[in-house]
């Protein structure tokens, strides 16, 4: 006789979740959602204007219905998309299996999580309006923030919400409070960008060596190179994807085009397009919005001794910065390690946000 329909074969078992280490049980609950954005529509690049979006609530949600929780806006770094936040790393529970048993310990202070989804056909976006990405910067604000705000028992208003993420989501940390004080006022940054003479600047030699060795020095033969071998990555793919994403981002004309600070056949530096980055590196930007930076409440960064990109010293360069125009009670740690494999790190600056943001103004 045929099994019925939903029967497990012989030697099988149906419907069983198979626990750790594939799979732990979450106290919290993850919802996920989508997002039709206005902003994105007609973008640049063509990307989809209608983006995931997962939130997560605290155990607490369900068994205090009076309670109004703070939020904290979590942003990924280049080359994340929201699915990613899923992945498991060997031996290690999934990011929002460390935020799930963070916020199952009794003695952390509860909130929302709202993970963002900015991710570009570029590879990303720095969380900013521009004229060769699109308006992430505000579709993050004035879409995304809203919608939590009226769906969920958020504390709304600045002195409650923050921002956290790492590598480029690091630099969307330290920038989006800068620039939008009147919403956020916490942030944690593990390893964002930041001192870009150190972080990109490297990194244009090696980009105008590998244009000239191997695409006729134009990066149109780069990118349709690039997509034609799907899953076959080369060594030097990154600092190509790297340096003509950030232009995209921080140095686009107004038809959108990336404008490189170097020459691409030269090496030779562009003083006006670099200056244009500069101006949006959060060493750079706090002191030109010294009244949004002086408006933090709660400031979280870290990095790895040995990052590869040296971003733990645009960490200290960005405290200093914030100390210099007499922002205190700044957190910085360093630790022993390099840029990749630390979000094992991600709850600490979440558990700091937290705290901060659950305290009364």
């Amino acid at each position: 006789m045929a099994a019925e329909a939903g029967d497990a074969p012989p030697g099988l078992e149906a419907g069983r979740e198979p626990g750790p280490p594939w799979q732990y049980q979450m106290r919290g609950e993850l919802k996920v959602f989508s997002l039709e954005s206005r902003l994105l529509r007609g973008n640049p690049l063509g990307d989809p204007s209608r983006r995931p979006l997962y939130v997560y609530l605290p155990p607490q949600y369900q068994t205090d219905q009076g309670r109004r929780f703070p939020t904290i806006y979590l942003l990924q770094g280049m080359t994340g998309q929201l699915d990613m936040w899923r992945n498991r790393t060997a031996f290690r529970r999934t990011p929002l299996e460390l935020y799930d048993q963070l916020f199952s310990d009794p003695q952390v202070a509860p909130a929302i999580l709202v993970f963002v989804d900015c991710c570009t056909s570029l590879g990303g976006s720095q969380f900013l309006d521009s004229a060769g990405t699109g308006r992430y910067h505000s579709y993050l604000c004035d879409e995304v923030v809203p919608a939590i705000d009226g769906a969920f028992r958020t504390q709304a208003d600045r002195d409650h919400r923050g921002v956290a993420g790492k590598s480029s989501g690091g630099y969307g940390a330290m920038v989006t409070p800068l620039l939008r004080p009147d919403l956020f006022s916490g942030l944690a940054s593990h390893a964002g960008d930041a001192l870009f003479e150190y972080c990109y600047l490297p990194e244009f030699p090696e980009v105008v060596r590998t244009l000239r060795d191997h695409y006729q020095g134009s990066f149109a033969r780069f990118w349709a190179d690039f997509r034609s071998r799907p899953g076959v990555g080369r060594a030097t793919d990154h600092v190509l994807i790297n340096s003509y994403c950030m232009a995209a981002c921080y140095s686009a004309g107004q038809d959108g085009t990336p404008e490189l600070p170097f020459s691409e056949e030269t090496g030779e530096m562009r003083p006006e397009v670099w200056e244009r980055w500069l101006n949006l590196d959060p060493v750079r930007m706090a002191p030109q919005r010294p009244d949004a930076a002086r408006a933090l409440r709660a400031v979280y960064l870290d990095g790895g001794r040995s990052d590869e990109f040296h971003l733990e010293v645009g960490a200290i360069a960005f405290r200093a910065a914030l100390e210099r125009l007499g922002v205190s009670g700044v957190r910085l740690e360093l630790f022993d390690g390099g840029h990749g494999g630390i979000e094992y790190r991600y709850p600490i600056g979440i558990r700091f946000l937290a705290e901060a943001l659950s305290a009364e103004g």
